[in-house]
Formats: structure tokens, C-alpha cells, sequence
């Protein structure tokens, strides 16, 4: 019982988290309004937080398991609430910013730090379950920053708003103070040794690049989907109306929900099959969205919901990568190599936002109104690079980490 209530105060902490990482994206039009900036500039908010949750992995993990997991959920969560109180009275592009990269600081802390804790106090076999239900439960936090923020804004403004954030987070970060633990009491783990504090070990072991591989190949396609470019390709591009549209992306949530836990269940019990289940969804992406870049003309609602589907395996599928990183890591190098596993869903995320993007400014006219639809079609094509690249990667450590398991196995019935 006692597991259930440390992964429950680890979870809230998640889930304050994502609501934090998410709290931009229902303030867009405030955010351009007060800060006085345009849309360019604003998507340099979104990015910015991105691309410093991703830089902060390596050195995160690093800390995690010198640290543990309560210390560094302190400090994350501390630096995500003093985010917001800047945010809160920013008034100028750079201040915002600023409060951006802190909470993206803080952010990064949270999820491997919460993984630790799962690996910690749970058996091996129900690890990838938990883990599934960690990445999935935590999107609540997304869900449940659109509806109270918007009221907020309307009804109390800005500042009023993103203080009550940090408010919420102060309060997450008061609960780990006082009842968490890092793992159960007669459980020893050494923290890594500080001539390399686990990160060398964790990556010279093929299994953490069978999950960095895992993690970046199939968690790229949902992501850029839901983070920026869905909501445009299926109004502008495929001419669905907004409504249609939202109901499509908010599929996309509870269908990941949905699936992980059965993920979870699946590589618990065939754990020798994991690496067929990412090329089976990175397949099944690919194929859908396939049919609908080579669909004559705009394609009918059931296609694109197909679509929308297959991409509910992008969250759930990623999380595979971090059940490598526990399955060939001792629990001193996990932080570490959950870090390095983290890194790939953002790197190729940000890889395919700009991508698109370039190709988007590429293939429309100057003075048009928005991409055509092909315009869309030739962008969202960069993708099978980033699938091609990554499924010849897990093939590749797949094999290297089969082989490596079973010369170990070799050398400790020799010994």
C-alpha cells in the first residue's frame, strides 16, 4: 500500500507539472496581447521551453541518481512555481521567455524523477504498467489547465491567473517535502560514483540506446501533431471545422490514456517482444498517414480520424523506451539512463517542427493566407526521414542488445 502512496505524491507532482508546461497554451492570445508580440515571436515561448526540457535530460539524470528523487522534485518543482510568479507580472518578450526557461528547468526534473521512484518501489514486473500509467495519468495535468486558466483569465486577469499556478505549485512541492520518500525503508542504493556518476556505464550498455531509439521514433509523431502543427493541417489544409478539429486532437489524449495501460500489460508479460511492438507502431504511423498524403484530394473525416488513432500509440509507444532504461540499468545509473532515453521523443519532436515549418514557408506563396494543401502534404513528408532513421536504429540495437544479454548470461553460467 505504502508504494501506492509514494507513486500517488510522485504522480501529483507530475501532473502539476504538465499543468505548468501546459499553462502557455491556453494564454496564447493574453500572452500576445500583453507582451505586445506577434505569433513568431510567441511559438519562441513553446520552443524554448522545449528545447531546454530536452537540453536538461543528460544533466538531470546525472543529478537524479546523485540526488534522488524527493531532492530533485523540490527543487524542480520550486523553480517551475518561481517560473510562474515571473510570468505572472511579465510584461515584455524577454521576461516571459525567462520565466519560460525556468519552468522548462524545473519540468525536466519531474517525470525521470517520478520514473525512479517506480523503479524503486516496484516490482520488475509491474514496472512497465506503472510506468505506462505515469505517462498517461500525468496528461491530466494538460486537460485540467484549459478550462480553470481560461476562467481565471476572463474573470480575474493575468496576473491573478498565473499566481494561483504558482499557488497550486507551491502546494505539490509542500506535500514531497513532508511525505515522500526516495525508496523503501532496507532498500540501499548507492548513489553513482562521482568520476562518471552512471551516465558513461548507462550509455555504453546498447540497451539505453535500444531505448533512446524507442523513445525517439515513436513519440515524435503524436507530439508534433498535438503540440503545434495538427490543429492548422486539419482546418487550414484539410478544411475540418474547428470543432471537428479539437474533437480530433482531444482523441488523441484519451485514446494514449486509453492504450498505455494496455502497453504497460503487454511488455510486463512479453518483454522479449517490446522492440516488435515500436516497429509495429512506427509501421502503423507511417502507414496512416501514407493513405492520407496520397488521398486524392481532402481526405473524408473516418481517414483522417484513422489517423488520429494510429497516433494514440505515439505516447504510450515512447514509454517502452524507459523500460529499457530500467530492464539493463542497476538502480544507482537509472536516473542517468531514463535522461539519456528522454532526450529522443524531444529531440525528434523539435527536428520536426522546424522541418515542417521550413518546408510550409517553402511551398507557400508569399501573401497567401495559410499553406495550401499540398503545401501540408509535401511538409508532413520529413517525417518518414525521422521514421526511417529510427527504425533502422532499434532494429540495429535491438539485435546489438540481444547479443550483448546473451554473452552475459554466458559469462555468469561460466562463472
Amino acid at each position: 500500500m505504502r508504494r501506492y502512496i509514494m507513486w500517488s505524491i510522485g504522480l501529483l507532482a507530475y501532473i502539476v507539472a504538465v499543468f505548468h508546461r501546459s499553462s502557455l497554451g491556453v494564454a496564447g492570445v493574453e500572452a500576445a496581447d500583453r507582451l505586445g508580440v506577434g505569433t513568431a515571436l510567441l511559438s519562441i515561448l513553446s520552443v524554448t521551453q522545449l528545447a531546454v526540457y530536452a537540453a536538461m535530460q543528460i544533466p538531470v539524470g546525472v543529478m537524479l541518481d546523485r540526488f534522488g528523487s524527493r531532492r530533485l522534485l523540490v527543487v524542480g518543482g520550486t523553480l517551475m512555481l518561481a517560473g510562474q510568479l515571473v510570468f505572472a507580472f511579465a510584461g515584455d518578450v524577454g521576461t516571459a521567455i525567462a520565466a519560460r526557461v525556468l519552468i522548462g528547468v524545473g519540468d525536466a526534473m519531474t517525470f525521470i524523477s517520478v520514473l525512479r521512484i517506480v523503479a524503486l518501489w516496484f516490482p520488475p514486473r509491474r514496472n512497465p504498467l506503472m510506468v505506462q500509467l505515469t505517462g498517461m495519468v500525468g496528461q491530466i495535468g494538460a486537460i485540467s489547465s484549459a478550462v480553470p486558466l481560461v476562467l481565471l483569465l476572463r474573470h480575474f486577469g493575468w496576473t491573478t491567473t498565473f499566481l494561483a499556478a504558482g499557488a497550486l505549485g507551491a502546494a505539490a512541492v509542500l506535500l514531497v517535502v513532508v511525505a515522500l520518500r526516495d525508496q523503501p525503508a532496507g532498500v540501499a542504493v548507492h548513489p553513482a560514483r562521482k568520476r562518471d556518476f552512471g551516465l558513461r556505464p548507462a550509455w555504453s550498455h546498447p540497451g539505453t540506446r535500444l531505448g533512446l531509439w524507442t523513445h525517439f521514433v515513436t513519440g515524435f509523431p503524436g507530439g508534433v501533431f498535438a503540440l503545434l502543427w495538427g490543429y492548422p493541417f486539419l482546418t487550414q489544409g484539410e478544411g475540418l471545422a474547428p470543432g471537428t478539429a479539437a474533437l480530433l486532437l482531444s482523441v488523441l489524449t484519451v485514446g494514449g490514456i486509453v492504450l498505455g495501460p494496455l502497453v504497460g500489460h503487454f511488455c510486463g508479460r512479453l518483454p522479449y517482444h517490446r522492440s516488435t511492438l515500436v516497429l509495429g507502431i512506427v509501421g502503423s504511423s507511417a502507414l496512416a498517414w501514407t493513405v492520407v498524403l496520397l488521398w486524392p484530394g481532402r481526405a473524408p473525416l473516418w481517414v483522417l480520424a484513422t489517423l488520429v488513432v494510429a497516433l494514440t500509440m505515439s505516447g504510450p509507444g515512447s514509454m517502452i523506451g524507459f523500460d529499457y532504461a530500467r530492464s539493463f540499468n542497476p538502480a544507482d545509473r537509472i536516473g542517468g539512463a531514463t535522461g539519456i532515453v528522454n532526450v529522443g521523443s524531444f529531440v525528434a519532436s523539435i527536428l520536426a517542427i522546424v522541418a515542417i515549418g521550413v518546408v510550409l514557408e517553402l511551398r507557400t506563396p508569399p501573401g497567401t493566407d495559410h499553406p495550401s494543401l499540398a503545401a501540408f502534404r509535401w511538409a508532413f513528408a520529413v517525417q518518414y526521414v525521422l521514421w526511417a532513421v529510427g527504425a533502422v536504429q532499434v532494429y540495429r540495437y535491438r539485435r546489438t542488445t540481444r547479443r550483448h544479454v546473451a554473452t552475459a548470461d554466458l559469462a555468469l553460467a561460466a562463472a
